[in-house]
């Protein structure tokens, strides 16, 4: 699989690159533990909200709508599944990372999804991305032993638990909805349908 950088002209269909100052919100980011293993998601940071670049998120990215930003860190270096949303992403780059990327439109009859489809793109620490609600994603991917650290920014209440049953079997989270590689038990146990075939990239 070919990486790309998402200065590429590849990338516009999938998203842009944000002219955001994210210095401040790294010196904060830098403080949060790495887990001992896997990945770890958490949806909001009271402290990434107090700074400046939380008015900025909310109004230049989601037009004043209510915002959240938290963050996703750890481990990972598969592909095992694809994720999407029905508003835009922010990612903001804690370390290098590289993010594996496809289009919902690509997703055919039955939920299934060929991962030859998906695309690689290299977003450098201190870099932001945004990222369209058309743009399937998931973990980002580490570019060291080390592991990755990835600032996520969503609309309000995004990826948190559901307060309802949905008719639609895709929907696992508020706002999310998401398709595991078939060859991705612990997904698939944990009730994420299997709708992803084909290789699943290894990174």
């Amino acid at each position: 699989m070919k990486i790309y950088r998402v200065t590429d002209k590849e990338f516009l269909s999938y998203g842009n690159v944000l002219d955001f100052d994210t210095k401040e919100i790294l010196e904060e980011a830098e403080k949060i533990e790495m887990p001992t293993d896997g990945s770890m998601y958490v949806p909001t940071k009271e402290e990434f909200e107090k700074l400046s670049i939380m008015d900025i998120a909310k109004n230049e990215v989601f037009g004043g709508m209510p915002t959240q930003l938290g963050y996703c860190w750890g481990y990972n270096d598969t592909l095992n599944a694809l994720e999407w949303h029905k508003c835009s992403e922010i990612n903001i780059a804690v370390t290098d990372i590289i993010l594996l990327v496809g289009d919902v439109r690509d997703v055919e009859e039955g939920n299934r999804y060929n991962s030859d489809k998906v695309k690689a793109f290299k977003v450098l620490k201190g870099e932001a991305v945004e990222m369209y609600a058309t743009t399937l994603h998931y973990c980002p991917i580490q570019t060291s032993k080390d592991g990755f650290g990835c600032i996520v920014g969503l609309l309000k209440e995004t990826n948190t638990d559901l307060d309802f049953v949905p008719q639609d079997k895709l929907v696992f989270c508020k706002n999310k909805w998401i398709i595991a590689h078939e060859d991705n038990a612990e997904l698939i146990a944990q009730g994420v349908f299997g709708g992803i075939y084909g290789e699943n990239y290894k990174i």
